[in-house]
């Protein structure tokens, strides 16, 4: 009588399921291959976002190698500065240093006395503004535009609008917007002031799920460069918005969020 190892049917039983393992070992490479992959590609959104990370820690590292370094004291002879050195040094700067009330338009508290007094100050005339608006089909230089599409990519305006202008509940679409190619005096005061309430947009009524917050934090520089990256992407075709237009109306900073009646029609 055979033994149960030299029965036909399980060797034939355990081939198939040697098999059958084998095979299966080789699709969980192949998936975990594929999916290594994927992830190993760049994302351009994450990127871009990191650029502006990457720039800040350069400059803190440097500003860190330049206070700690080595410092030649006298000729030939070279030393570093303990951190102890310097935070007593700072300190005593700071204690020497007389506070001096400075005067930030972009931190005035919503609903304060400030920004109620500031609300009825005039505003700029707009017309001045737009009158420096250049032509329409005037060169842009490229340089302006990547620099513009940095900032959208590295700020908060592609987490509202989406990375190709598309909207969503948050922020209304940029795509071929009547707005965006619409009066300079426009963006630039929803960018210094933000935006609130509903908007007429492509013959419909849009009302986002928060209202847009003032970014007058960025220079006059970076919100032209934004502007007019904008207003020549996602189907839209103007004129670039310079930063003395900016600047114009910089006195827009601290006053309450615009409403639609506030601007001019398109």
């Amino acid at each position: 009588m055979s033994s149960s190892s030299d029965n036909p049917l399980l060797r034939f039983a355990a081939f198939w399921w040697a098999l059958g393992v084998f095979m299966l070992f080789g699709v969980i490479l192949l998936v975990l291959k594929f999916t290594s992959g994927s992830a190993g590609k760049a994302d351009p959104l994450e990127e871009a976002a990191a650029a502006r990370r990457y720039e800040i820690r350069q400059t803190v590292t440097a500003a860190q190698e330049a206070a700690l370094g080595y410092k030649e004291v006298e000729k030939g002879k070279v030393v570093q500065v303990r951190p102890q050195d310097v935070f007593e040094l700072v300190g005593q700067e700071l204690l020497a240093a007389k506070p001096v009330a400075v005067a930030k338009p972009e931190q005035i508290i919503p609903g304060s006395p400030r920004q109620l007094a500031v609300a009825n100050e005039p505003v700029v005339d707009v017309a001045a503004v737009d009158a420096l608006t250049p032509a329409a089909d005037a060169a842009i230089d490229p340089a302006l535009i990547e620099a513009g599409k940095a900032q959208y990519m590295a700020g908060t305006c592609f987490a509202c609008h989406g990375p190709n202008g598309e909207g969503g509940p948050v922020g209304p679409t940029l795509t071929e917007s009547e707005w965006v190619s619409g009066p300079v005096s426009n963006l630039i005061r929803i960018q210094l002031r933000g935006l609130q309430g509903p908007i007429q947009l492509k013959g419909a009524t849009y009302t986002p799920l928060a209202p847009m917050a003032p970014l007058a934090h960025q220079t006059d520089e970076q919100i032209a460069a934004v502007l007019t990256f904008i207003r020549n992407s996602f189907g839209n075709k103007a004129s670039a918005v310079l930063p003395e237009q900016v600047k114009m109306l910089r006195s827009e900073v601290g006053k309450p969020m615009l409403t639609e009646a506030e601007l001019i029609k398109p």
